[in-house]
């Protein structure tokens, strides 16, 4: 049976979506295990034990959040042999596919990003062009290194699940000596909304919203939504570009996907074309949205959004 490693870096107080369908595909591909970095607090234990993780790896230095990505690649390629890994899974963050690419060159290993699927062979399935095809690869290297696009499939715990045992992995200090340091950081202010990634519902604004997200905001806030753009709409800077969801941004599969002021393009239907309900808002009646749309509203969105929200507000009292 295939070893598989899941890396989990800093996960916080509770295992993200994108990590829990990490650890459901790694117990399709054979036995699981993680490789763990960060504070293990008891919810995370409880959510890996649950989710079928059969060891647990921990960095033996502590500081590898005081630099850059080279230790963490380097403690990965460490758990890799201790583990006798020949797959590993990541997610599909700027952050992750650094590591997974210093950690091919560490290995030897092959690294495909960007999957969608991987079957029980280890045969990983990319979404290209923009969604258009789906396409197949195989890494024929001993260890295979795969990152994993969020909403890729729907997480689901373990028939059984006992607490794994843990592994301390020793850092090549040589690694965390090479690497340059970190010397500050600036805590982002938090919305109090969802997480994108993982939001059940998103609104999401376009170039039509002209610099204001308010009535986005607004209508998100009474849906307990989380707010996305397109990259028109961040590249104006109207909008953090954490926020852009498609094709060179996030990837979101909500159960209802709201687009106010965005044309559509085939690069930002690339990442929301898997919402369960897509309804538009849009001034244009030809606006390729429309093509793919549940239900679409031509009309202003600084009309309707309001009504919406109003509305929404007045139903739940």
């Amino acid at each position: 049976m295939a070893k598989v490693l899941v890396f989990i870096d800093n996960p916080g107080q509770a295992l993200k979506k994108a990590s829990l369908e990490l650890l459901t595909i790694a117990r399709s591909l054979g036995e699981p295990a993680v490789a763990f970095n960060g504070e293990l607090h008891g919810g995370v234990a409880e959510a890996l034990a649950a989710y079928g993780a059969q060891a647990l790896y921990r960095p033996s230095a502590a500081d590898l959040d005081d630099y850059l990505v080279g230790p963490k690649a380097a403690y990965l390629a460490a758990a890799v042999q201790a583990a006798g890994a020949t797959i590993v899974l990541t997610e599909n963050s700027a952050e992750a596919k650094e590591i997974a690419a210093r950690l091919g060159i560490r290995l030897g290993a092959g690294v495909i990003t960007d999957v969608v699927a991987v079957e029980p062979g280890g045969t990983a399935h990319k979404s290209v062009l923009a969604g258009s095809y789906t396409t197949t690869a195989n890494a024929t290297t001993p260890v295979a290194v795969l990152t994993v696009k969020p909403n890729s499939i729907t997480p689901e715990p373990a028939v059984t699940g006992t607490a794994p045992a843990t592994v301390t992995v020793d850092v090549p200090e040589t690694a965390v000596a090479a690497s340059a340091r970190i010397t500050s950081r600036t805590e982002k202010a938090a919305s109090g909304r969802p997480d994108l990634g993982e939001a059940r519902i998103v609104v999401a604004g376009g170039r039509g919203v002209d610099g204001n997200f308010g009535p986005l905001e607004d209508l998100a806030d009474a849906l307990g939504a989380a707010v996305g753009a397109s990259r028109a709409a961040t590249d104006a800077g109207w909008i953090g570009h954490d926020a852009q969801i498609g094709q060179t941004g996030k990837t979101v599969a909500p159960q209802l996907y709201i687009s106010a002021g965005i044309s559509g393009a085939i690069q930002q239907k690339a990442g929301m074309q898997t919402a369960k309900v897509i309804v538009a808002v849009n001034k244009d009646a030809e606006s390729p949205i429309f093509e793919i749309a549940d239900f679409g509203i031509v009309g202003d969105l600084f009309k309707v959004l309001p009504q919406a929200t109003e509305e929404i507000k007045k139903r739940r009292g």
